[in-house]
């Protein structure tokens, strides 16, 4: 049997390996139009960043290495152009001489990628770059060196650009400015948690221009001048990361089903509508495995899995892909953020009905040198408590969290399984009482109705109203250096002797850093018979 595979990297070159690994006797040809067959294209920015010195060390395999170890025929530089379903054949363009030719399938795999989206295409693309593999990584870095770029706008703010722009900064210590159409960096995570983002790029000089839509760049003067919705900048050189589109052209000539908006249909065996034909990756959509609703997930992680189920249906093992949760990490200079499951905006599309909870606890025992804040936000059902999604920032732990709740997603834990982990401890790792059994134990309390919770955004919006009073529950000295406008503070060491003081015709909403000591006294106050929300995040999350 002949399998030809369209498209290398992630996708492809693990299909034609796996392949290779369960069935000794197939013909695998593997159709690749870059010179690259198989590279760490998550590791691009590193090489800009000169953090990886040597292109090479991006390269994970080679067509030589390919042929030697899985007798895989590897054509670089050829570019498959036709599909014909009815004869089963494909018509596969050289690239260097733009000769044609034709060759048979019994089983086609296409995993062509996606293409990048960059709509300044009239403009000098010297100038103007996106980063999509590693022949853009080594002109981007070229052009910085040679030219002597001084000022360097990003245009989107998710994780490339915020990759990209860390790595400049670090390398050349160049004016950096993101540019990003929303409110907030990095589209996956909710504006509260943005706000961390935002800060640490502050920090580090980078300037981020929000809510701010790109209306036109004029090249002038040997500079790009950037003309936004409110202002102008000028810059040497912009870096394209708006996004990308699923590469699905050639699964549309030949009649294979494709979404409206792009991405070829799949099913759980990640077969199109021809029998014979399969696709995965990035030119794919596929399924969320909270909502069941068909996304684009351009992550390796899933093109991975895909792969492997592609190669075992293939072989006639009957394998089921049952969706992707987008679970990821971004390194932000010191700090990390890491992300699984849905989003607010996500739960709201889709009428979910959803809290959040935000916690603020060490990666490990305080006693223990160098323990470091974690800030956790977790979704979950309002009456059942599951998992539903969950955002971390901070410097140790992160991934060791994230992965922790992206496997409670994946087995539709609740809260209550939370608590009950048993995961390991010692000082230098995590407390006692891991963060993840907190999140847990702090669903439970709201959902038991041991305490009510309330967001920032909510407290804006009561504040005005009379009954309100807001309660600040931080020793006085935190109090004086910073509050909420309209805060009272009474420290949760005096607050039993001080009860007298509050009037239980209000409703409070407390507050102290992270949220644990106003969990506390807002324990106290229920219990003296007082109306209260805890606010979550704390005065740490305000005052960003």
């Amino acid at each position: 049997m002949r399998v030809i595979i369209v498209g290398g990297v992630a996708g492809g070159a693990t299909t034609a390996t796996r392949l290779r690994r369960l069935d000794e006797s197939l013909e695998i040809i593997l159709i690749e139009k870059s010179n690259y067959i198989s590279y760490a294209n998550c590791g691009l920015p590193y090489y800009i960043g000169n953090v990886i010195k040597d292109k090479e060390n991006l390269l994970i395999q080679t067509p030589e290495n390919l042929k030697k170890i899985f007798n895989i025929d590897v054509r670089v530089n050829q570019e498959v152009i036709y599909i014909n379903r009815k004869s089963k054949s494909v018509i596969i363009k050289e690239l260097k001489n733009g000769n044609k030719y034709e060759e048979k399938y019994d089983k086609l795999v296409l995993s062509p990628g996606a293409i990048p989206i960059n709509p300044f295409i009239n403009l000098p693309q010297e100038k103007i770059k996106t980063l999509h593999n590693i022949d853009d990584a080594i002109e981007i870095k070229e052009y910085i060196e040679r030219n002597n770029v001084k000022n360097i706008a990003i245009i989107g703010g998710g994780y490339i650009g915020i990759e990209v722009a860390e790595n400049l900064i670090n390398y050349k210590n160049i004016t950096i400015n993101i540019i990003e159409k929303s409110s907030h960096v990095i589209a996956s995570i909710d504006n509260d948690m943005a706000k961390f983002v935002h800060k640490i790029l502050k920090e580090h000089g980078i300037n981020t221009i929000l809510n701010n839509e790109v209306k036109d760049i004029i090249n002038q003067n040997n500079k790009l001048n950037i003309i936004l919705d409110s202002k102008e900048i000028s810059v040497d050189f912009v870096i394209c990361c708006i996004g990308v589109k699923s590469e699905d052209k050639l699964a549309k000539q030949s009649g294979i089903i494709t979404y409206s908006k792009g991405g070829i249909m799949v099913n759980e065996q990640m077969k199109t509508n021809d029998e014979d034909i399969y696709a995965l990756g990035d030119a794919v959509k596929i399924k969320n495995f909270i909502t069941e609703d068909y996304v684009n997930i351009s992550l390796a992680g899933p093109a991975n899995k895909q792969a492997r189920i592609v190669a075992n249906n293939i072989c006639n093992i009957n394998t089921k892909y049952s969706g992707s949760l987008g679970s990821s990490i971004l390194k932000i200079f010191d700090y990390n953020l890491g992300i699984t499951g849905i989003n607010e905006k996500y739960c709201q599309d889709c009428n979910i009905d959803y809290k959040t909870i935000i916690i603020s606890p060490f990666s490990h025992a305080t006693y223990y040198p160098n323990a470091n804040m974690l800030t956790i936000k977790a979704l979950y059902e309002k009456v059942t408590g599951k998992i539903l999604g969950a955002q971390i920032f901070g410097k140790d732990g992160v991934d060791k969290i994230t992965d922790i709740l992206a496997t409670a997603i994946k087995m539709k834990m609740t809260a209550y399984d939370l608590e009950e982990l048993d995961l390991c401890y010692a000082p230098p790792f995590s407390s006692a009482k891991s963060p993840v059994n907190l999140l847990g134990n702090s669903i439970v309390n709201e959902i038991e109705e041991l305490v009510s919770t309330i967001t920032w955004d909510e407290v804006t919006i009561l504040d005005k109203f009379n009954s309100i009073v807001v309660l600040d529950v931080r020793s006085t000295d935190e109090y004086i250096n910073g509050k909420y406008i309209n805060a009272i503070n009474i420290p949760l060491d005096e607050l039993r002797n001080r009860l007298y003081e509050l009037d239980k015709s209000k409703i409070y909403l407390v507050y102290c850093k992270t949220g644990h000591r106003s969990y506390i006294a807002c324990r106290i106050l229920l219990q003296n018979g007082y109306i209260v929300k805890n606010i979550i995040g704390g005065y740490m999350l305000y005052s960003i």
